[in-house]
């Protein structure tokens, strides 16, 4: 195939041009490191918002872009992920954040599933947290690679030449400072550029709702204004260059080397260095590896994943929006797709961009950007999308469930909503549901990673399903995948319970991994496999 054949109608240079002004972008860290204001904090310095949400104190705090859903105003928390997409510099970022609460693991590797690149946030004060490694390792596995930013220098916290021995130690990723903190954690003067030497000050703004002003001062009049504090921050930069943690481009796409900035997201500083980060060195759309190991490229016919499926994001109305991630080809609305897990025609009529809750009709995406489907009932997380020659992408990853407890309706008259409800929650991968033939389809058991999830269920089957629900514990925390010869085995145990799954699988419940390992001693023959998959 020649440069100007098309694929889907356009021209396949158009495909490599627009791809290559994508970047598709994840912000992980442990919770309350500020992923949510540093959104906010980059939405604002590209001009997409007049305002950032974070005000005086949390009193006064205004709702985030990306936390939109009740519960998250509430607790000031992410549970749910957000795709925004903006502009900087002609470059266009497909922003996801992620839930930044331990429970809602699941939904973060999912989103991990279908960025480029991802930003690290480290609280300054507590440094790597547990969160951020689980996080890590993930992005680790994957080969994503990883910008670092250290946040909330503004505050008492920790050495920044500790911090950097930190993540070398704890990753394995060699770190190379692209900005430096001029002044200790707590008494930020400003930045150094590394590249340049120079001194970034900056002018805060009342609450940081507004963009802090910055001017660059040239290295020989910087110690005039920052006295020792740039003294020492230039001899450390020198120290870590001697060192040889200078940024080396291939080193970071192959995700050994993090290049690192400093900054504090509730005032604005450091946020604009991250944007040009971003824009200069996250890698664009590439070609994805489908099941089999085979890269399709970018200009193939289109092609995407499903990687999130949402309700209840439009009040006025109860749709279901699907997450597309666009891997191939042009997306043009209303075009005709296969979807892979049934052979079916599906067709896009209804297909939007979002900014966060917010949404606008959208005719084309390129490779790297985010599509809303709208009312698609047939489709769940993991499923591919495709025209041309068939693809499959590989399935979202399942967690290991802890917490079970069995569901029921409090209302009689809504049996119908209920189940409709546990239907939906199940099928967007809120939660698991599994059906056991002790309690019958009236009492599903909600199988979950953390006991958030129950919360956000009962939240979201009140308000959406008008079906209010009521919970009972079960003395169960450990699950195993099982086949139907060891059900049969099982099910003589009155301590173990045997379920299904809505997608056929048949899970075992114990209360405890003691009586696993026992299970397992005694009858090595058994099929009991983890749940999870990668």
């Amino acid at each position: 195939m020649s440069a100007v054949e098309t694929r889907d109608g356009v021209d396949n240079l158009r495909v490599l041009d627009e791809a290559l002004k994508r970047r598709t972008i994840a912000v992980i860290s442990h919770p309350d490191a500020g992923k949510s204001t540093l959104t906010e904090a980059l939405l604002l310095h590209a001009h997409a918002i007049g305002q950032a949400g974070a005000t005086h104190g949390k009193a006064g705090r205004r709702a985030t872009v990306s936390d939109w859903m009740t519960m998250e105003k509430e607790r000031g928390i992410s549970i749910s992920s957000a795709a925004i997409q903006f502009t900087h510099r002609d470059t266009i970022i497909n922003l996801v954040d992620t839930p930044g609460h331990a429970d809602f693991s699941e939904d973060t590797y999912r989103v991990l599933a279908a960025v480029d690149a991802a930003v690290m946030l480290v609280d300054a004060a507590k440094g790597l947290e547990s969160q951020t490694m689980k996080l890590f390792e993930v992005c680790k596995r994957r080969g994503i690679p990883l910008i670092t930013m250290i946040n909330k220098w503004d505050r008492p916290g920790g050495d920044a030449l500790a911090l950097m021995d930190e993540i070398e130690k704890r990753t394995g990723l060699f770190p190379t400072p692209l900005t430096w903190p001029v002044g200790e954690s707590g008494d930020f003067r400003g930045l150094v550029d590394c590249d340049s030497g120079q001194f970034v000050r900056f002018h805060r703004t009342a609450g940081g709702a507004t963009i802090a002003s910055e001017e660059t001062v040239p290295a020989e009049d910087a110690t005039a204004i920052a006295g020792p504090a740039w003294q020492t921050a230039v001899e450390e930069t020198g120290l870590l260059r001697e060192e040889g943690h200078r940024h080396d481009e291939s080193l970071f796409l192959s995700a050994a080397s993090t290049p690192v900035l400093f900054g504090a997201a509730a005032l604005n500083i450091g946020v604009r260095q991250l944007l040009d980060t971003l824009v200069d060195l996250a890698p664009s759309a590439e070609a994805r590896a489908d099941t089999s190991g085979v890269r399709r490229a970018v200009n193939s016919a289109f092609s995407g994943f499903v990687f999130k499926v949402q309700s209840g994001m439009d009040s006025n109305h109860r749709d279901r929006v699907a997450f597309v991630r666009v891997c191939s080809g042009v997306f043009e609305r209303g075009m005709t797709v296969t979807h892979e897990p049934s052979g079916r025609p599906f067709a896009t009529k209804y297909a939007q961009q979002m900014f966060g809750k917010d949404r606008e009709t959208v005719d084309m995406a390129w490779p790297g950007d985010i599509v809303g489907l709208i009312n698609a009932s047939a489709l769940r997380p993991g499923d591919t999308l495709f025209t041309g020659g068939p693809v499959v992408y590989p399935p979202m990853p399942r967690f290991q469930p802890e917490h079970f407890r069995a569901v029921r309706s409090t209302d009689s008259s809504k049996h119908k909503q209920f189940r409709k409800g546990i239907e939906q929650l199940d099928h967007e991968g809120v939660i698991q549901v599994l059906h056991s033939d002790r309690r019958g389809d009236q009492t599903p058991i909600l199988a979950a990673v953390g006991p958030m999830q129950f919360e956000v269920a009962a939240e979201r089957m009140a308000n959406e399903y008008r079906a209010p629900i009521a919970f009972d514990a079960l003395p169960y925390t450990v699950a195993c995948l099982i086949d139907a010869e060891t059900a049969k085995v099982l099910a003589k145990h009155s301590s173990i319970e045997v379920t299904m799954a809505s997608d056929g699988r048949m899970i075992a419940l114990f209360a405890n991994e003691w009586k696993l390992r026992t299970l397992r001693r005694e009858h090595p023959e058994l099929t009991l496999d983890s749940v999870s998959a990668e």
